[in-house]
């Protein structure tokens, strides 16, 4: 078994750990009476938080640079064979994701490249499974399944007029015109985007695999430049040993994978092509060295992101167990990198994010016990005050309660009015946030680039729709900023005037949604800033990239308004449950010395009754804070303590 593979098999036990101890601590807030909705949803927030997380890996290389025998390499030649098909020349012709989806039988969902007439992008067409051509995937034969997914590969030959409108011709290219035949008809992908859905143990584990065609089919699929690449948690960009660094190379890498961060990894692939009987291997290594030099210099990164393999022979090392084949490949060494760096900055990611919503639920939920907890410790000490007192004591004391209760009721009452406020500018929340407000913004900019015949009016919609998108968020934001002060407001005023035990409300940021409309913003321009002037062609490529930019803003609104309305659902909830569990306290404590008056076995009964409530509450604080803490626990391990199934 591989580093790599290991190491994911710890990850998704570490998740399922998560998970257990996350179901422990959610039965034992219901059993002892402090589940509420807000509550609820951020334990199912959290569990689909883990059960939705995917970690993504993207290869990225020319087309013979051996990318999908790396895959095969790395991911499945516990096969035996050859899963992806490989062959001189290009195998893969369309984006590919390899996943696995439970709610999907095994198969491959081919997206017809029509599709690229429509101006809707691959992300729209993934809800609407009509479109898709699906194939059955037998995973129990390793033949059957490498004849299935040389579907992928399939082109046709369609006018040149065609293929321009689909923005894949350009007839100032010319290595494209080369491509056109006598009759006019040029080659292009049967297929715009291919999802094979594989029961593969790693893939039902959540990993991703995007399989990317050739270098030129980058800059021109929408899907790839906006949402794959930048949002893969790892981009493997395969070179081969012997050519180096080529200048499309040199520009995929500068305009969409670029970078020195962690999952930015450049593979020298081929190495086997420097294998020569007649040099020694202190030469090989000088050789193969010395292009690792020559790569990290045109590329501007530092030596240790560069790893040289042979994926055909750690293949073949796989397949055959040979361990000294396998080593001389130098895939073991690639994997490393990938289960070191990768899987441990994904975990780091997840256990950031959980261990925020666990203390503030957490602190929540101990407040409320503490509460209940106070409240029966003073009507205790009420209680055995009123041992050998007479009725007037009782009637002084029932009215200091009833006067208690016209306080709270009155802040009660100014509450009211906060709520009618609240709903009111949740309400302008979303007059900026909507969805309809968005899709106008999208249809007016499709209405202006259709109407512009010069690139600077295309640009101008562009630019004006971007604006727009972040003047809408920034008006939201100002918003929610105006909600959550109030709601501090509200708690203070109740934590000194009744003692409620209240920390400062859950706050909230649109600001990751300003950064990523930003991000999509700058991806645009390094696509179409250079051009000063648009042929045809390009201008139906910016329009199908304006068509997938619309919907990666699309989901980020969408996941913008869910996130505001979380937040707008748990924001009040624990000031709520506080003036419920504090109304609840002051009818108890009134029902008590009622029924008490003089009545001293009546008296003593309650005091033993109220000792024992104060005895189980502090076991139940016990119980929920060791819950608590092997939840933090689990969300804190480190997957080395983990055994990778076998």
């Amino acid at each position: 078994m591989s580093n790599l593979v290991q190491k994911f098999q710890q990850y998704s036990g570490w998740r399922d750990d998560v998970k257990n101890s996350l179901q422990r601590y959610r039965d034992c807030v219901k059993a002892i009476d402090l589940a509420d909705g807000a509550s609820d949803q951020r334990f199912m927030h959290m569990l689909a938080r883990l059960n939705e997380d995917k970690l993504s890996i993207a290869f990225v290389a020319e087309f013979s640079r051996g990318k999908s025998e790396l895959i095969n390499a790395i991911f499945f030649a516990d096969y035996g064979q050859r899963i992806l098909p490989t062959s001189a020349g290009r195998t893969t012709m369309c984006p590919t994701e390899l996943l696995y989806d439970e709610t999907f039988p095994p198969s491959i969902r081919l997206l017809p490249i029509e599709t690229r007439a429509e101006a809707q992008s691959t992300s729209d067409f993934k809800s609407q499974s009509q479109v898709w051509t699906v194939l059955p995937l037998d995973t129990s034969s390793g033949d059957g399944m490498l004849e299935a997914f040389k579907q992928v590969s399939l082109t046709k030959r369609v006018p040149v007029e065609e293929a321009a409108r689909y923005g894949l011709y350009d007839e100032t290219d010319l290595d494209m015109a080369m491509g056109v035949d006598e009759n006019g008809m040029v080659e292009i992908s049967q297929w715009r985007h291919a999802i094979v859905n594989f029961p593969h143990p790693l893939l039902q584990q959540g990993l991703v695999i995007i399989d990317t065609p050739g270098l030129n089919a980058i800059g021109t699929e929408p899907e790839l430049t906006l949402n794959l690449i930048p949002n893969a948690h790892a981009v493997l960009f395969i070179l081969a040993a012997d050519t180096g660094v080529t200048k499309s190379d040199i520009d995929i890498w500068r305009n969409h994978i670029g970078g020195t961060g962690a999952g930015r990894l450049v593979v020298l692939n081929k190495i086997d092509s420097m294998w020569d009987e007649l040099r020694s291997p202190a030469e090989v290594e000088e050789q193969i060295n010395m292009q690792i030099g020559n790569v990290a210099q045109t590329l501007g990164i530092g030596e240790r992101q560069i790893f040289p393999v042979s994926a055909q022979k750690g293949l073949v090392g796989k397949i055959n167990l040979d361990a000294p084949l396998l080593a001389k490949s130098r895939l073991p060494a690639l994997e490393s990198a990938l289960s070191n760096e990768l899987i441990p900055a994904k975990q780091d990611i997840i256990r950031a994010q959980l261990m925020t919503e666990v203390k503030e639920l957490a602190a929540s939920k101990q407040a409320l016990l503490s509460s209940r907890s106070r409240n029966v410790v003073e009507q205790l000490l009420e209680l055995k005050s009123l041992r050998g007192k007479n009725q007037t004591i009782l009637d002084h004391m029932m009215k200091r309660i009833d006067m208690e209760k016209t306080e709270f009721d009155g802040s009660l009452f100014k509450l009211q009015a906060t709520r009618s406020v609240f709903t009111r500018l949740s309400n302008e929340v979303f007059t900026h946030l909507g969805m309809g407000v968005l899709k106008d913004n999208i249809r007016k900019t499709r209405d202006a680039m259709e109407s512009s015949k010069f690139s600077a009016g295309l640009r101008m919609a562009v630019k004006e729709f971007f604006q727009q998108a972040l003047t809408n968020l920034h008006l939201s934001a100002e918003k929610t900023d105006e909600i959550g002060e109030m709601m501090s407001v509200m708690y203070r005023k109740f934590s000194t005037e009744h003692g409620l035990a209240l920390s400062a409300p859950m706050p909230f940021s649109l600001e990751k949604y300003m950064k990523e409309i930003d991000m999509i913003e700058k991806l645009y321009h390094k696509q179409f800033g250079a051009a000063t002037i648009l042929t045809t062609p390009q201008v139906v490529l910016m329009q199908k990239f304006f068509d997938s930019i619309a919907s990666r803003v699309k989901q980020s609104f969408l996941q913008a308004n869910r996130d505001v309305e979380a937040w707008l659902k748990v924001v009040m909830a624990p000031l709520e449950a506080q003036i419920g569990e504090h109304k609840l306290q002051l009818k108890r404590r009134r029902k008590s010395i009622e029924k008490i008056h003089m009545a001293t076995d009546s008296l003593e009964e309650k005091v033993q009754a109220f000792e024992q409530m104060q005895a189980d509450l502090e076991a139940q604080k016990t119980e929920l804070k060791r819950l608590e803490n092997e939840l933090k626990a689990a969300i804190l391990a480190q997957l080395g303590l983990y055994k990778a199934a076998a």
